[in-house]
């Protein structure tokens, strides 16, 4: 495959290409998040309260896999725009053995954390049983989840979209059929309840990483993993890690939020910590297609850079800027008009759905500004500097709307949270744009 295309075609049409198999892929992600959640909700709302908390943990394991794996594809990117074909092998096969190595430690501490993390947030001994139970499950997959997004992230490198799109929807519509079954007992499936959702979720993950590993062993890569690199070296673990420790920890910060907003809301009632789940489960609609556009921009501005074709890294920044605009907005229209209904699918307490009308609402008045945040953060991961977009998500989940959070709840109490997701964004998004331009320096 020749990757030239990279820095030959027209932008526009380029990023389409690259990106649309991704916000495929994630709008089908979002949509199994959704069927996900209804039905463990029609367990219990003891049962959806336990996978709100859940979520933080679960989400550290995913940023943990993503983030070192947008280290990896940045690192990757780099050396195949700059002709360095052994360079891109050595960074791949390293890149796959310290995924594994991830998953084993997270596998083993989140699985003994987790009884513990859930104590935190409620006394409900039922709650915390349903979310130990859960997690138990869910967790002892992390080793086939971390190898599974490190190799997806080496397959877009190599800008074989459309084979990360098949892999992600063969595993997410395997969940999707698998979550009823598995949950509830149907045909020859045993009922397991809130463990048959996280089994569903693991055996997806298995599917995926399956697909990716039978095409890498029966078709030709320009990127291979190689036995006499199998030894992590210091050099490329330090690329590796520079870019995406920082990557990491961008995606993991949502989960800090979400924990300290966790904190602050169930000083209030457990009925707004089920809200807020359910809107950041509704929020991946928009969020997780941003990240596919994203996706599909990141190996492309990589490759530009390394090629030396700044003019089009400033084009492919404007123009995926512009498509995350697009998506936001019609995000604030949806929530804006049907809150009730959204929030419906998560419980049927009547004073959970009017608490979710006033929530997505009111966070709904952020999401225009948060294209802005994504883009710059995105781009910078693409371009390998991992430190400037670490900050912008340091100033949008943690320096900004928790302090805000905090105080703007002991001013209006629980609706104060809601309110400070749209203050955060507003100034989040002027000084994303401060750190890019300080930190891009083309031509």
């Amino acid at each position: 495959m020749d990757e030239t295309f990279m820095k030959k075609r027209p932008v526009f049409p380029l990023i389409v290409s690259m990106a649309l198999p991704m916000v495929i892929s994630m709008l089908v992600n979002s949509l199994y998040n959704i069927v996900d959640t209804y039905y463990v909700s029609q367990i219990s709302d003891n049962a959806m309260t336990a996978l709100s908390l859940v979520f933080p943990v679960q989400n550290f394991i995913n940023a943990v896999a993503i983030g070192f794996g947008v280290g990896l594809n940045a690192v990757i990117a780099y050396h195949l725009g700059a002709g360095e074909s052994e360079q891109a092998d050595r960074a791949a096969t390293q890149g796959m053995v310290l995924s594994a190595l991830h998953g084993v430690v997270l596998m083993v501490l989140c699985i003994a954390a987790m009884p513990s993390f859930l104590g935190l947030f409620t006394r409900v001994d039922d709650i915390v049983d349903l979310g130990s139970r859960y997690s138990a499950v869910a967790f002892s997959f992390a080793v086939i989840n971390m190898l599974n997004l490190s190799l997806e992230k080496i397959f877009q490198t190599m800008g074989r979209m459309k084979l990360t799109m098949f892999g992600m929807l063969c595993g997410c519509v395997s969940n999707i059929i698998l979550d009823p079954l598995m949950i509830f007992g149907i045909g020859p499936f045993p009922a397991l309840g809130i463990e048959g959702a996280a089994l569903a979720t693991g055996l997806g993950q298995t599917i995926s990483l399956a697909i990716y590993l039978t095409v890498y062993l029966t078709t030709h890569c320009p990127v291979r993993i190689r036995r006499r690199y199998l030894i992590p070296e210091r050099n490329m673990s330090l690329r590796l890690y520079s870019i995406g420790v920082p990557a990491i920890l961008n995606m993991a910060l949502p989960s800090l939020l979400v924990s300290a907003l966790n904190g602050i809301l169930s000083g209030y009632s457990e009925v707004y910590i089920l809200v807020l789940g359910a809107y950041y489960k509704l929020q991946t609609f928009l969020y997780l297609p941003a990240n596919g556009i994203i996706q599909g921009m990141r190996p492309l501005i990589g490759y530009n850079y390394g090629a030396g074709e700044y003019l089009r890294v400033r084009q492919i920044f404007r123009v995926v800027l512009a498509m995350c605009c697009t998506i936001m907005a019609a995000g604030t229209v949806i929530f804006l008009a049907v809150p009730g209904p959204l929030t419906g699918l998560f419980t049927t307490s009547e004073q959970a759905v009017r608490i979710g009308e006033t929530a997505l609402r009111v966070i709904s008045a952020g999401f225009l500004c948060s294209a802005v945040s994504v883009t710059a953060s995105g781009a910078l991961e693409g371009l390998g500097k991992g430190m400037p977009s670490l900050l912008i998500s340091l100033f949008r989940y943690v320096i900004l709307i928790i302090p805000a959070a905090f105080l703007l709840s002991r001013l209006f109490g629980a609706v104060g949270v809601w309110h400070a997701f749209w203050v955060s964004e507003a100034a989040g998004a002027v000084l994303s744009l401060l750190i890019y331009r300080r930190s891009v320096r083309l031509g």
